[in-house]
C-alpha cells in the first residue's frame, strides 16, 4: 500500500488503519471472528482475493497473528495487542456514525447478510426456551444484491444460534415479515420494536407466548444507546 511519505504519527497510523476495508476488518476480528469465512460474513462485499490480501497485510503489520486450524484447512486469525488499541477508535467511530449519519438506512446500505449475522452474535441465549426455536424471516425493500436473504432462518437454542439460508428442515416456530429499513433500525436502537410493529415495519407470527418473547432475545447493536441530536 502507498504511504503518505510523512513521519507524523497520524499519517503512520492511517497507513494501516485508513486502508479500504481495513476498519471493517478489524471490527469482525475484535469482535469474536477468528475464521475467514467468519469475517467475510461481517464483510460480505469484499472478494476473497481482497480479504486474503488484507489480512496478509494486517500480520506485515504487526495487527494480526495467524495459524493453522487445529483440525481441517485454513487459518485462524487472531488480534494482537496492536489491533486491541484500535478497538477504542473504532467505538468510536461507530458512535459517530450512529449519532450524525445521514444515509444509515438508504437502501443500498441495508446489508442483510451483515444485519442477521449481527443478529445471530447478539442473542440472550439465556433468555431462550429450553427446546429449540426456528424463526423464518421474510424481508422485503433490500437493495438487489441481497435477495438471497430475502427468505432466511434463524435456529435457536441455548447452546447458540445459526443463520440459514436454506430451509433448515425444522417447524417454524415464528414468522418475522419486515421492511429491511425497519429491522435495522430496531436493531440500531433507532425504534423499539414496539413502535415498528405498531407502523406497520414489522410483523410477527406465531404463538402469542414466542411472539411476546422474541423482542426481548434481541440485544440490539452495541452501538444502539448511542443518543442521537434531538430534531
Amino acid at each position: 500500500m502507498k504511504g503518505y511519505g510523512q513521519f507524523c504519527p497520524i499519517a503512520m497510523a492511517c497507513e494501516t488503519f485508513a486502508e479500504r476495508w481495513t476498519p471493517l476488518i478489524l471490527r469482525e476480528l475484535l469482535s469474536g471472528a477468528r475464521r475467514f469465512s467468519e469475517i467475510r460474513q461481517g464483510v460480505p462485499l469484499i472478494s476473497r482475493t481482497l480479504l486474503a490480501q488484507r489480512l496478509r497485510e494486517l500480520e506485515d503489520a504487526g495487527l494480526v497473528h495467524s495459524r493453522p486450524l487445529a483440525r481441517g484447512r485454513g487459518r485462524e486469525y487472531l488480534p494482537t495487542p496492536a489491533a486491541e488499541e484500535f478497538r477504542e477508535i473504532l467505538e468510536r467511530l461507530g458512535a459517530w456514525g450512529q449519532r450524525w449519519a445521514t444515509t444509515q438506512f438508504a437502501r443500498d446500505n441495508l446489508d442483510l447478510p451483515l444485519l442477521m449475522w449481527n443478529v445471530s452474535r447478539r442473542i440472550d441465549l439465556p433468555r431462550l426456551p429450553a427446546r429449540r426455536v426456528v424463526v423464518r424471516f421474510e424481508f422485503r425493500a433490500f437493495p438487489p444484491r441481497c435477495r438471497g436473504f430475502r427468505t432466511c432462518w434463524l435456529v435457536l437454542e441455548r447452546t447458540g444460534a445459526d443463520v440459514c439460508l436454506k430451509d433448515p428442515g425444522h417447524d417454524v416456530d415464528l414468522v418475522v415479515t419486515a421492511d429491511a429499513a425497519a429491522f435495522a433500525r430496531i436493531w440500531t436502537g433507532h425504534v423499539t420494536f414496539a413502535q415498528a410493529v405498531r407502523t406497520g415495519g414489522v410483523q410477527v407470527d406465531g404463538p402469542r407466548d414466542l411472539v411476546h418473547a422474541f423482542p426481548t432475545w434481541l440485544l440490539l447493536s452495541h452501538f444502539a444507546h448511542v443518543a442521537r441530536p434531538v430534531s
